[in-house]
């Protein structure tokens, strides 16, 4: 850790009983979130994006592993309460997320109670979080949410987070429920929010385009794992492992080596209780070879800000790699 890091997630673990056993929803990831960066962590539908997101909040129990804010760690009731005083999240759903029998000015007072503000702090600081996501407070402070477009619930949504003033958001999936011309808006919200406020972002999206636009830095999760991360013009532009690649060039990025060969995945993502033995991502592997099946790598520096979970970066099995390459 460094002055700059805000959050540290080492070695987490979130763990969940299913039907055919024990789902391995975050298997053993480590991530530094650094004070005002986007850091986008994309992945399919599966991948285990949003329970990573939940779980750096203390929303679900991890099995192992530590969330550190500002190196030290959260482990507490009082630890967990700083936490959510400084890292708010948004969710994906706005129509979910806000009472239906509450007014909108209620609705962002409400975690200024939770956490004991003072009352003569609540008006000031509703006013300024619904004025700083573009609502004015006298037209909308007395709405009830079904009074309210997608978009406006949205921006409601990311008020009540801003009220307590925190230092970062989680943003699971914000504009995904919404339409196309709404989601601009909301993301130009949130990069404003970033730009006066200071504050940092985690963007949990599918949506590889969206985080080349927006963020700082990416980390590429598989199967509840981080297989590939560095910065976001590094990740987009050079890919480094395959299950990377294929997501870049299934999608249009702007000023990422389009009009190449596309390296379609085959297959569908495993099952969280029955990861495959050595590299999760071998059976779709268009690269696969010897080895794959049975060594199960850890990120390795591939130059640059890169790192990539995947042997065909391994120095160690430089041999074997160019004879899988045929060099």
């Amino acid at each position: 850790m460094n002055d700059e890091t805000l959050m540290d997630v080492r070695e987490l673990e979130v763990q969940f009983r299913a039907r055919r056993g024990v789902a391995r929803a975050v298997d053993g990831v480590s991530l530094e979130w650094r004070r005002g960066e986007v850091l986008g962590v994309v992945g399919e539908s599966g991948s285990g994006k949003s329970t990573l997101a939940r779980a750096m909040l203390g929303l679900v129990p991890s099995a192992a592993g530590a969330v550190e804010l500002e190196g030290r760690a959260v482990n507490g009731k009082a630890s967990l309460g700083e936490l959510r005083r400084r890292v708010q999240m948004i969710f994906q759903d706005p129509y979910q997320t806000l009472n239906p029998r509450q007014r909108v000015g209620t609705i962002v007072t409400e975690p200024l109670i939770v956490q004991g503000v003072p009352r003569g702090e609540h008006e000031a600081r509703v006013r300024r979080a619904l004025e700083d996501v573009g609502l004015d407070p006298e037209r909308f402070g007395g709405r009830y949410p079904y009074q309210l477009s997608g978009g406006q619930r949205q921006r409601v949504a990311i008020a009540a987070a801003l009220v307590l003033e925190p230092e970062g958001l989680i943003c699971d999936e914000p504009v995904s429920m919404l339409d196309a011309s709404v989601r601009t808006q909301i993301l130009a919200v949130l990069g404003e929010l970033k730009r006066r406020r200071g504050l940092g972002l985690v963007f949990i999206t599918h949506d590889l385009s969206l985080a080349w636009a927006l963020c700082d830095r990416i980390a590429v999760m598989y199967l509840g794992r981080v297989v590939e991360q560095g910065s976001a013009p590094d990740v987009i532009e050079r890919p480094q492992h395959p299950y990377t690649q294929a997501l870049v060039t299934a999608v249009p990025v702007p000023s990422a080596g389009g009009g190449g060969r596309r390296e379609l995945l085959s297959g569908e993502l495993p099952d969280a209780t029955a990861v495959p033995s050595g590299c999760r991502f071998h059976p779709r592997c268009p690269r696969r070879f010897g080895p794959c099946d049975r060594v199960d790598p850890p990120l390795i520096a591939t130059g640059g800000s890169q790192l990539a979970a995947c042997l065909l970066h391994d120095p160690a099995l430089a041999t074997e790699v160019q004879a899988a390459r045929g060099d």
